[in-house]
């Protein structure tokens, strides 16, 4: 009986710090300005097709 309350305790840990990490990525994407979100996308569309074009 007491494995079963060691893992309980386990997983709750688990859980909590699955969700530290999901709201540390959540505030780091909210801190981004309009236009840098624009100018990330543009260098990333502009990566792509630069790899792709060395593909064909």
């Amino acid at each position: 009986m007491r494995w079963w309350k060691v893992l309980g305790l386990a997983g709750v840990a688990g859980v909590a710090a699955t969700g530290v990490v999901i709201a540390r990525g959540e505030r780091r994407r909210r801190a981004y300005t309009p236009e840098e979100i624009r100018v990330r996308l543009r260098d990333r569309i502009e990566e792509r097709d630069q790899a792709e074009g060395l593909k064909s």
